[in-house]
């Protein structure tokens, strides 16, 4: 933003604001066109095309010029919504036939004549009635007008209807002030078409219910990326065709690692024998620190009555979010006739409850506190299909989940402990760059507890975050129902951002459990809870490592960590007995004794990612050695063999990642 200014007679945008980068104005804190007029008293600062408001009027505004393009090339287009969102737009349309990539071309040559005719972007109120007989032709608009007013529950929606009153966008043609095109629409907008400029870029297609529902009609939905400049939107696609080298499900099919059946259902994986090693790598260091870190190791069920969640609140909070019920227990004699009432049974979704339930098997004195408990706890979570993506969003995934139980005086050490060690271990995996989101909660009734116990635990929470030195960014309503959180967001080797650990402060729990501990005085004294998952799911975390990594793991975690290929098959002998040595020393290698020529098993466990492929011939036998083929292709000869084992087997013991 620029620097905020209190206007002292009227004014309005464009005098305001002589700098070419400034798309928008915030009046008093709302977002206005340029064109809007300020009043004497008004508190007014720009809003630069590249900031993250910029940005989305840019985008919206290039939605709205492929909502004309399109109405241009077939007149019988009915229009639905189209929103900004990340990194671009999309526009939901009913068309009779689906849009293929060459209607794609031809509406971005539609859209580059508007954008460079200038129309001018118009605000208008209008009543509801003005709006329906405007748009009678509109019936999905007509729709979204019967919404009007306040917040619509969906952010894409209040896009066009959100707030207080109606309007209506003209694009109005320069030359001769007529209304070309008009669109439902609360905006701001750009103050004209031409500021699109040429950073924009049609990427694809798609069915899409209307409103996010199966009943509802299906409608074509386009997408497309917009940027302040066309070397931005190269950027953005350079990025993006990084991503899709990197795509954790094509690596994870190419490097066998996982797959998902379709005999076993949707966003339910399974790991092969190499992805395998990888995850149980992780798990095994995962568990080591947490040894060293104080915690204890727990385990709970898959499934339970359904009472345990009523009384956590996850029934009443979270039931959307889980599978249905399993009814059993039922017992009915020979007529038929129920003589013992059933139960139902859920799979679950959190492991919080079961731990409680160890913490509340006995009696806990101060002197028990903090009680770290540790789970990697399978839970199951009923994502809907059009969410479920590859590893990073599933139904069935295991947390690495702790909660600990403290007294308040000790709160926030332990916060503080649990955020050290949280950053410490995802240091460890390769993940260096983070900072920080505060969730909190909002002012809807999502969620349960008193002002007084939120307040103090989101200000202990928020202290903690800024004595980490890391940014720290809100997040309001992003809390769980029962507590504000900390979220460690994390950059990979691409840039792009990842949750990854969560640290909630949850003192309604303990409450509605009835937990105790006796205090050092003798009374009885309510703990406080604290939830982590560090790494949020194994699942998700492998494919992000998968992603980060672009498949070629560091040593320690690579599944095969070294190969053996001899130079011609007279030498596979010595690299059997190099090969022993090396799995003798703790070091995941094989040998390829295959019948294919030397120069393609080098090709395929380069391909294959493997860190190092290790070659002999006569002069590395004849001198005890190896050479070392690296995967970005260089190689190093005549490394003598016990040397050449001390490099392989540092690499994995100090987790280094110079050769990932």
């Amino acid at each position: 933003m620029s620097e905020a200014i209190t206007l002292s007679e009227v004014s309005d945008g464009f005098g305001l604001f002589a700098d070419k980068t400034i798309v928008a104005m915030r009046v008093n804190g709302e977002l206005r066109d340029l064109a809007h007029k300020a009043q004497s008293g008004d508190v007014v600062e720009g809003v630069p095309i590249d900031s993250a408001d910029g940005l989305n009027i840019l985008r919206h505004s290039t939605a709205h010029v492929l909502a004309q393009a399109v109405q241009r090339v077939n007149p019988d287009a009915k229009l639905g919504i189209g929103p900004p969102v990340t990194d671009g737009f999309y526009y939901d349309f009913d068309v009779e036939n689906p849009f293929t990539p060459e209607d794609l071309a031809v509406l971005e040559k539609e859209m580059n004549r508007i954008v460079q005719s200038g129309q001018r972007f118009m605000r208008r109120v209008v009543t509801d009635d003005e709006a329906r007989a405007e748009l009678a032709a509109e019936p999905y608009k007509l729709e979204l007008i019967g919404l009007k007013g306040g917040n619509t529950g969906d952010d894409n929606e209040n896009v066009e209807v959100g707030g207080t009153e109606l309007t209506i966008y003209d694009n109005v043609d320069p030359k001769t002030g007529e209304t070309v095109w008009k669109d439902l629409c609360r905006g701001p907008h750009l103050p004209n078409t031409r500021m699109i400029g040429q950073g924009y870029k049609l990427m694809r297609a798609a069915a899409a219910y209307w409103r996010g529902s199966e009943k509802n009609p299906s409608l074509q939905r386009i997408y497309g990326t917009g940027w302040p400049s066309k070397q931005e939107l190269r950027d953005h696609i350079e990025r993006l065709e990084e991503a899709s080298k990197r795509d954790h499900r094509r690596l994870g099919a190419e490097l066998d690692l996982f797959s998902f059946p379709d005999e076993i259902g949707s966003g339910l994986a399974v790991f092969h024998p190499k992805g395998g090693i990888i995850r149980r790598t992780m798990e095994d260091y995962s568990r080591e620190r947490h040894e060293h870190a104080g915690y204890e190791f727990v385990y709970s069920p898959h499934i339970t009555k359904q009472n345990l969640f009523e009384v956590s609140g996850h029934l009443g909070w979270y039931k959307e979010g889980m599978f249905p019920p399993m009814h059993l227990d039922e017992v009915r004699n020979e007529a038929g006739e129920i003589t013992r009432a059933g139960v139902d049974y859920y799979l679950k979704p959190m492991n919080c409850p079961f731990h409680i339930l160890i913490y509340r098997s006995q009696g806990r004195s101060y002197r028990d506190l903090p009680m770290r408990l540790f789970e990697f706890g399978g839970v199951y979570r009923y994502e809907k299909s059009g969410v479920v993506h590859g590893l990073t969003r599933v139904r069935g995934m295991t947390q690495d989940d702790a909660h600990i139980f403290t007294t308040p005086e000790k709160m926030e050490e332990e916060l503080t402990g649990v955020l050290d060690f949280v950053l410490s271990l995802l240091r460890d995996y390769g993940l260096n760059d983070f900072y920080l989101e505060l969730s909190t909660r909002d002012g809807s009734d999502k969620f349960v507890g008193s002002d007084e116990l939120w307040n103090t635990a989101t200000a202990t929470l928020e202290k903690v975050a800024n004595d980490s030195g890391l940014t720290l960014v809100p997040d309001p309503g992003g809390a769980a129902f029962y507590g504000p959180k900390i979220s460690v967001q994390a950059r990979d080797a691409i840039g792009r951002t990842w949750q990854m650990s969560t640290i909630q402060l949850d003192f309604n729990l303990p409450e509605r459990f009835g937990l105790e501990y006796t205090a050092s005085d003798g009374s009885r004294q309510r703990p406080v809870m604290i939830h982590r998952a560090l790494f949020g799911s194994v699942e998700r975390f492998f494919g992000v490592l998968l992603e980060h990594y672009a498949g070629a793991f560091p040593v320690w975690l690579a599944p095969v960590q070294a190969v053996a290929v001899p130079v011609a098959e007279e030498y596979a002998d010595y690299l059997a007995h190099v090969v022993s040595q090396m799995k003798a020393a703790g070091i995941r290698a094989e040998l390829d004794a295959s019948d294919d020529r030397m120069q393609k098993k080098i090709r395929n466990h380069t391909l294959a990612k493997v860190p190092f492929i290790v070659i002999a011939g006569e002069e590395d036998r004849a001198n005890n050695a190896v050479s070392f083929r690296y995967r970005n292709g260089e190689q190093e000869n005549g490394i003598p063999l016990a040397h050449a084992i001390d490099r392989i087997a540092e690499a994995i013991r100090s987790r280094s990642t110079d050769l990932a």
